[in-house]
Order: structure tokens, then sequence, then C-alpha cells
């Protein structure tokens, strides 16, 4: 079987790109896989892709960042999502022109936008499967409104949460469409797990403000002024890196707090600590904190929405804490810091717990929908689905509506706006 996945930029950093590049090379180990990324803007991939994987760009900005067309704006790939303005009549053409001519079984999309293009334009022998990697209420309801007209051409449509995908049947109203939770996997850690004697935590991914990495360093000075031996790790490059700098310069933290930059592949950097942290006030998923749980750390983490309780068992394997609680924050991170012993066997529950996020699990039941996707393609029927009913087309309708009506005021002010320059 052949599989293709459309990805935004196969070759920047992010969250999407490791899971998907993870998923495809499980898969490649009994398919033919390939990646094809709409972007290009350098010569290698950041992350180190297998070569079993192939990967095509569409456009390559390096040479057509002032193509004629790609200075049009898009026409298919919806205004309201998020990375509305990296697209144009371009990207439209050439995602338009690979699936008219693909030869795969099944197609993946990987963002909204993608997964519009793959319901409207991919041919209809391909399986059709949407990922969401980030959240439904993170959509603005104009997007929301787009993704309920394309989404019922989808056969399938994954979330990274159980919450996530119980919101997208809740409100969203698509007769048809399977939609079912596949959490990102992390491969097997190929260097020994953490022991928990290293005085380290540390902490990983962009900063950017819904990390609240200033949160995570206001909370570890109460480690820092109890144990000074003990440092903050962050890695991780962004907008707010002068910002944290001068926070950990004010709270007199040069000898405890860290910002290291970017790592990549971070495992060897999270078996250095003995104790992970996230602060975010949202994670769709967590990725970062699966990755600390399989090298073998329990992880301090908000309990924010979607991912962190989905993947931590407070008190087993980690500690889940109020969102934006600062001493919540630093009197856990202090708790797991005293207590070798129970630092050392949360550890240990981390990372067995965490098994359940390596490839085999994972990429066993993606193949199971990939499979029965392909099967009901071909005998000209729809993927079974979950259990629904009355009341869910009720509240399904309730929410379109609500969207529909935020949408068109939405319109209006712009429409005000404009006609005030």
């Amino acid at each position: 079987m052949k599989i293709s996945f459309l990805l935004h930029n196969a070759y920047g950093i992010g969250g999407t790109i490791t899971t998907t590049f993870n998923l495809a090379h499980a898969l490649a180990e009994r398919h033919e896989v390939e990646i094809v990324s709409v972007l290009r803007h350098r010569e290698h991939p950041t992350f180190t892709l297998d070569p079993s994987v192939s990967l095509r760009p569409l456009v390559d900005l390096r040479q057509e960042e002032r193509h004629p067309l790609h200075l049009s704006p898009a026409r298919v790939f919806p205004r309201a999502e998020y990375r509305y303005r990296q697209y144009s009549e371009l990207t439209d053409q050439r995602i338009g022109d690979c699936l008219a001519t693909i030869d795969a079984d099944v197609v993946i999309g990987t963002r909204p936008g993608l997964n519009v293009h793959l319901a409207l334009q991919a041919p209809r022998h391909v399986v059709r499967i949407g990922q969401e990697h980030l959240t439904l209420d993170n959509h603005p309801p104009r997007l929301r409104n787009t993704l309920r007209r394309a989404y019922r051409r989808l056969d399938a449509l994954t979330t990274v949460t159980e919450a996530d995908a119980a919101a997208y049947r809740r409100k969203m109203r698509l007769p048809g469409l399977r939609v079912e939770t596949l959490p990102n996997s992390v491969p097997d850690p190929a260097l020994p797990a953490a022991d928990g004697t290293a005085k380290v935590v540390v902490a990983a991914g962009r900063l950017v403000p819904v990390k609240r990495y200033d949160l995570l360093i206001e909370a570890f000075a109460v480690v820092a002024a109890e144990r000074p031996d003990w440092q903050l790790r962050i890695y991780g490059k962004g907008e707010q890196h002068d910002r944290l700098r001068k926070l950990i310069a004010d709270l007199g933290l040069w000898n405890n707090v860290f910002l290291m930059g970017a790592a990549a592949p971070m495992e060897a950097e999270w078996v250095k600590g003995s104790i992970g942290a996230a602060a975010s006030d949202f994670e769709p998923f967590g990725m970062t904190i699966v990755e600390a749980m399989r090298c073998g750390l329990p992880v301090v983490s908000t309990d924010c929405p979607y991912g962190p309780g989905e993947i931590i068992e407070d008190g087993v394997d980690g500690r889940l804490v109020p969102v934006g609680d600062r001493d919540a924050l630093g009197a856990a991170l202090l708790e797991l810091v005293r207590e070798d012993e129970r630092r050392r066997d949360t550890g240990r529950a981390a990372l067995e717990n965490a098994r359940r996020f390596a490839p085999g699990p994972v990429v066993e039941q993606a193949e199971r929908l990939i499979t029965e996707a392909v099967s009901a393609r071909r005998t000209g029927r729809r993927l079974a689905q979950g259990r629904g009913g009355a009341r869910r087309v009720l509240v399904s309708q309730g929410f379109a509506a609500r969207d529909a009506a935020f949408a068109a005021a939405g319109s209006a002010l712009r429409l005000v706006r404009r006609g005030q320059r």
C-alpha cells in the first residue's frame, strides 16, 4: 500500500513535523511512504528523515518566493486558517496538481487547510484521512464553518486527544465521518533512561507566551532558594528569549536557570535531567511531556487543555497542577526535588506508562484505521461510525448556528473597519 502525508513544511521545526516523521518511518517498514511538503525553505530537513521515506517538496521558497502566483492570495486554502498568509495561488495550483496525479492509496492531511485541499481535490479512489494536531476549540468560528462543509468528504479524521475527538463529535455536524483518537508517538529511546540522581529539571519547546516559561522560572525560584544546587534547563528558541533572560537576571537565578537554545534531537538532554516540567496555558497534546517520560523523567505540568491530563497520571508518573498557579507548580517541583526515592519511583512509572506512546501501539492503530478505510472505499461504503443519536445532531446543529452567527458578525465588523479607513 502507498501512503502519502501532506505536510505544511517538512523542513521546519515543530511537533506536527516530528510526529509525522515518526509515523511515516514506522509505516515504511511495511508500506511505501512519502511525505509531500507544500513548502521548502532550506536544502535539508531540520529533523532526520529515514531514507525509507521519500520527500517531495511542491514550492521551493528559495527560488519561488517572488513567483507571480505566489504573490496572489490562495483561494482553496481557507482564509481563516492560521497559516493562510503563507499560502497562495501557487500553492493552490501545486497542491491541486499533486492530488490530481497522486498514485497513493491513502493521503493523510496534517492541518485543517490541507485537509480542506484533500477533501475537495483528491480523486475519488483515494482514501482521505485528515489529522487535527491542534484542537477544534482553537479554531475561529469562520474556519469551523469551512471545516463543516469540507470534512464531510473525508473518510476519517484523527485527533491527538480523546477530549478533542469528543468535541468534534459533539460540536461539528459531520454525518458519516469517522472521528478517532490517534495520539502522537515517540520512538524508543536509544540511550539509557535517566536514573533520577541528576539535580536538573528540564523543559523544552518554543519560547512563546502560551508555554509560560515565565511562570516556570518564577516557580523554580522557590526550588533554587531551598536547593541552590539544582538547575532548570530550558531548551528552545523563540520570541520570548530576551524577556526570559531578563526575568532570570531580575530574580538572581543566573546560576540556576539556563536558556540552552534549540536541541534536536532532545533525547540526550532529557536523560541528563531527573524531572521534566511544562507550564503551558494550552497544549493540544504535549509531545515534550511524552519525550521526557519515555526517557524516565516524571513530569510536573499544568493541567491545561487538552493533552497533559491524558498523558500524566497525577501522583503516579508525574504531577498535574492548576493552570497559571505559580505556587502550586513550585510546590510540586520542590516535592520531587526533596524526596529522592519518590522521584525515582515516579520516574520508573513514567518510563513504563509512556510505552503506550511508542510507535508500535500507535502504528498498529493507524494501520487498522487505514485498512478499514481502504476496504470501505473499495466497496463503496462509509466507515463504521461511533455512537451517536438525535441528541448529538441537535447539539451539533446548535454549535453550527452559533459559529455561523459569530462568523457573520466578524465579517460585518471587517466591512465596517474597511469603510472607516
